[in-house]
């Protein structure tokens, strides 16, 4: 009688842990598999598309969506999510993970920074979309019903735009009011590796309101409540080999940080410096702008950063930094426009 309860527990826990299909976009993906999926979207003549790749766990478990390529010129994590295609293996996995490796074709065919050319609008900032909207606006839309909705955990992937010198980091989204998926979001961010952590503070933003739209990806499922990450690693628009590496390495590391897997090897994370706030600077002029910093300097209050020409070699503006901190960007390229975004600093301080 013993034998029999004892055969007929394991029985039960191989079939509670067994994983089922997976079911997206009308087809069933099998348990240990992956499949490739290209989502049309289309607006008034205009089409695209948007790859996606679902790796079914072996084993039963929790769901991570990833995105990259929301914006089409930011490389790094773009070449990742490639790397990711034949480093996830679905046979190895618990649970399943949903990877948009590339969000924004248009721009990466393109070659357009910031903004989709069919519609001229900014993915990052069209969430949650509209079903029958613009060409971004319906990509906006799939990625929070089709993909958002259906994860427990959720990363955005960046680079430094074309113009953008950005330093390597991790982010999560935070909120008092959400103690618990803000710490759990603090924890995968802390697994990526990466040697600063940013947090993103949502108290008193307008996207964090029910009535007001997300704007951002990331933001889109912290609304949700679900534990929000992001990436940020590239700059310039470059597809430096390191940069891609450490993309690949940082999903890795996540999947393991929460039991997705524990057959990948790699490197542990080292103890990362956490900045609590970010001090933004912008531009009151457009003109030529000569940086004197690189992201990744500290600086202190009153440092020279750089400064903006007319077109005829006079000094317009010069930048100084209005925090002690470490500088997360700075513009990179000459170009600069009146309102643009030309140094971030970051507070390392409680």
């Amino acid at each position: 009688m013993k034998n029999i309860v004892l055969l007929v527990i394991l029985i039960f826990t191989q079939y509670s842990f067994a994983q089922t299909f997976f079911s997206f976009e009308g087809k069933e993906v099998a348990a240990g598999t992956k499949a490739h999926f290209k989502i049309p979207v289309e607006h008034e003549g205009v089409s695209t598309f948007i790859p996606v790749t679902i790796f079914n766990g072996a084993t039963a478990g929790e769901t991570l969506g990833i995105t990259a390529g929301i914006h089409g010129y930011e490389y790094p994590p773009i070449l990742g999510a490639q790397r990711l295609i034949q480093s996830i293996n679905p046979k190895e996995l618990t649970g399943t993970v949903i990877l948009v490796q590339l969000a924004n074709v248009k721009s990466f065919l393109g070659r357009s920074p910031y903004v989709n050319p069919a519609d001229g609008k900014n993915l990052n900032r069209s969430f949650p979309g509209k079903e029958e909207g613009s060409i971004s606006e319906q990509i906006a839309y799939f990625i929070s019903n089709d993909i958002i909705s259906r994860v427990d955990y959720f990363l955005d992937m960046h680079a430094g735009d074309a113009p953008e010198d950005l330093m390597h980091y991790g982010a999560y989204y935070n909120n008092a009011t959400m103690p618990e998926i803000s710490a759990t979001g603090k924890e995968m961010a802390l697994a990526l590796g990466f040697n600063h952590i940013v947090t993103f503070n949502t108290e008193g933003k307008d996207y964090m309101k029910a009535e007001k739209p997300s704007l951002y990806t990331s933001a889109e499922a912290f609304k949700r409540g679900i534990p929000a990450i992001d990436i940020e690693c590239g700059r310039l628009g470059i597809p430096e080999a390191e940069a891609v590496d450490q993309v690949e390495q940082a999903v890795l590391r996540l999947l393991q940080k929460l039991n997705f897997t524990s057959k990948l090897k790699v490197l542990s994370t080292t103890p990362a410096i956490l900045i609590k706030n970010r001090i933004y600077t912008d531009s009151t002029v457009y003109g030529i702008f000569y940086p004197l910093k690189k992201a990744g300097d500290y600086v202190v209050t009153g440092m020279k950063l750089g400064y903006t020409t007319d077109f005829f070699g006079n000094i317009q503006e010069t930048i100084y930094a209005k925090a002690d901190g470490l500088l997360l960007l700075i513009l990179g390229t000459p170009p600069v426009n009146k309102g643009e975004t030309v140094a971030v600093i970051g507070l390392i301080r409680n």
